[in-house]
Formats: C-alpha cells, structure tokens, sequence
C-alpha cells in the first residue's frame, strides 16, 4: 500500500516521521496552494493518478481550521479514497474495532475498554481516553491530556494541553478548552 498525506505543513510533517518510523510507504505530499519537492500535486490531479486501489490518504491538514480540515475528510471519501487510521506501537488501543477511520493515535496515548473515537480523531503524545468515554469526529486531543471515564466530547473540539476533563460530563461539539485546565461541564 502507498500512503499520501493531504497537506504539507508541520502536522503533515509529524504524519510523515509516522510513516517512515512504522515503516509505511510515504508516497508525497497532497497540496492544493503549493509545491514542494515531495509534493505530488493538488488533490484534483491526484485523484485522477493514483488507484484507490493500492493508496491511502493520511489526512495531514491541522487543527487551525477544523471546518476545512473535515470537508478536505470529505472530499477524500468521496472520491472513493480511504483516510488512514494511524495507531502507534507503543500506545494502547483495547479495541481496534472502536476507532474511526482516519484517526491518528500518537506515541503512548491510551484508549481505555468501552472507548470510542469517532472519525479524524487526533490523540497527541500521551493522551489518556478512559472507559466509556467518546470523541466526537475530527476532535484534536492535545499532548497529556486525561479524559475521565463516561465523557462524549462532540465533534469539531479542541483540547488543549495537559486539560483534564472531569467523567460523566458532556462537551458540546465546536469547543475549544485551554490548555492545563480542568472542564466540569454539562454532566450527561
């Protein structure tokens, strides 16, 4: 399988180093606005030269604009391309099977029992989801952040690092929570 990564920026770069380290083949960059010496076009021409049958796109765009980072998820899709789900080795993921496509888990993060992230999920570095608990769709979840047991983070949220999110609560989706704090939210 050929992997190529949406974007070409410095979170794109991160998915790249996670390519090369597991071993993947990178196969260039995917960029609508520039050109660079790894970068293989704008996603229209792409489409169009490479077989979903043996590529997968890594969905390198960041978190600056989570409204365009889902449609360029979309857009992906529907061409009939699947997003990579990325899980490093060393984190822990107790089911695979609750991992939506296109999630990227990064260096010992935890995905406690009874867990669920939903599409375009990002764990950073560190990251404890613990049982019960939710990620809505294209959520990035900071370094060292702890989500507590029975929590449903909704979709399009930001947590920033080191935030703690108490259990049995709700975070409504387009949120954006501080780094180092603690949400006591909407008990669900």
């Amino acid at each position: 399988m050929k992997y190529l990564i949406y974007g070409s920026k410095d979170f794109a770069l991160i998915l790249q180093d996670f390519l090369l380290y597991h071993d993947m083949t990178f196969s260039g960059f995917i960029d609508d606005y520039e050109k660079g010496p790894e970068t293989v076009g704008p996603f229209d021409e792409v489409k169009n030269r490479f077989s979903a049958l043996d590529t997968e796109i890594v969905l390198g765009v960041g978190y600056n604009n989570l409204v365009a980072r889902w449609k360029v998820f979309e857009k992906i899709r529907s061409a009939g391309f699947r997003v990579t789900t990325l899980i490093h080795r060393s984190a822990y993921v107790r089911d695979v099977a609750n991992i939506g496509e296109g999630t990227v888990i990064m260096a010992n993060a935890t995905v406690d029992c009874n867990a669920k992230l939903l599409e375009a999920v990002v764990l950073w570095p560190g990251v404890v989801v613990n049982h019960d608990s939710i990620i809505g769709c294209n959520t990035f979840v900071s370094p060292s952040c702890t989500i507590c047991g029975f929590v449903n983070v909704g979709e399009h949220t930001f947590i920033g690092a080191g935030a703690v999110i108490v259990d049995h609560v709700d975070v409504p989706s387009n949120s954006f929570i501080k780094a180092n704090s603690t949400y006591k939210g909407i008990r669900s």
